[in-house]
């Protein structure tokens, strides 16, 4: 989506090159590099929002799933991929932006992104897209395809011993998660105003966890809950503690794992069911 909203800047630039983004005529750049051709239009820029991350995950998942990568193991295969990509974006022969990234979007579909009323409808549209993403695992998780998953979580070999091609399960899962984050990604870019690589930073991926930790593993709804208690305690932190935000962020994880091992969701179960117990009892 970056590149889509830096090619419709345009002659209002500030260099002034109807073609090229300012950070590409900064380093004397002489033509727009093949792989930002066609971003000039939504569609395309709509497929390769889904086609590029689908088609990466489901390469990288095919060759690590065939070959039993599991568990930490794949953990830190996929971080070290992530920290490589980081890397490898941080270089202007990468042709995004290098440690400035992509930046100062102006508008989308003819209206400003800096007016509250484009603010407002991306806001929207995210709760929209949550909502959808949601049901959409929802009925994933209630179906067949979700029963052999959650089997495959408890006792993969167990499946895999009943004829199940579990490897077509997980990178079916895999690639769907990928699109689905590059679904939030899209929606992300216009709101913030600025994608660079330090978006690749294993500090993210470490936050997203503390998200699904804190709110409740196993839930989908936990995952929803965490994500927003988490990030309102990352504005309310980072504004009064900014240097410190990362020792709060390592506590919560940690006290997390101790005292709230369910999340949020298991210890509201764990207290209805107390209260329930209670209240049977008398």
């Amino acid at each position: 989506m970056g590149m889509y909203l830096m090619r419709q800047v345009g002659e209002r630039g500030v260099y002034g090159d109807p073609i090229l983004p300012d950070f590409m005529v900064f380093l004397d750049w002489k033509e727009l590099p093949w792989f930002w051709l066609g971003f000039d239009e939504f569609w395309f820029a709509c497929l390769m929002i889904l086609l590029v991350p689908g088609l990466l995950s489901f390469v990288f998942g095919w060759l690590a799933f065939r070959s039993r990568v599991a568990g930490v193991y794949f953990s830190i295969i996929t971080q070290a991929l992530t920290y490589a990509f980081m890397l490898a974006f941080f270089r202007n022969e990468m042709g995004f932006g290098g440690n400035n990234g992509l930046t100062d979007f102006k508008e989308i579909f003819g209206f400003s992104l800096r007016s509250d009323e484009t603010k407002i409808t991306l806001f929207a549209l995210s709760a929209i897209f949550l909502a959808l993403g949601y049901a959409g695992s929802l009925v994933l998780v209630k179906s067949r395809f979700g029963k052999v998953v959650r089997a495959i979580r408890d006792s993969e070999e167990r499946v895999r011993s009943l004829g199940f091609n579990t490897d077509k399960y997980k990178i079916f899962l895999f690639v769907y998660s990928a699109i689905l984050a590059a679904m939030a990604g899209a929606l992300y870019v216009p709101q913030v105003g600025i994608i660079n690589p330090s978006e690749f930073s294993p500090l993210n991926s470490i936050e997203i966890v503390v998200w699904v930790l804190i709110g409740g593993k196993g839930t989908l709804y936990g995952a929803i809950i965490g994500a927003f208690l988490v990030n309102y305690a990352k504005t309310k932190f980072t504004g009064v503690f900014p240097d410190q935000w990362l020792f709060f962020l390592g506590s919560i994880f940690i006290l997390a794992t101790v005292f709230l091992p369910n999340g949020i969701v298991g210890l509201v179960k764990y207290l209805g069911q107390k209260a329930n117990f209670l209240s049977e009892s008398r």
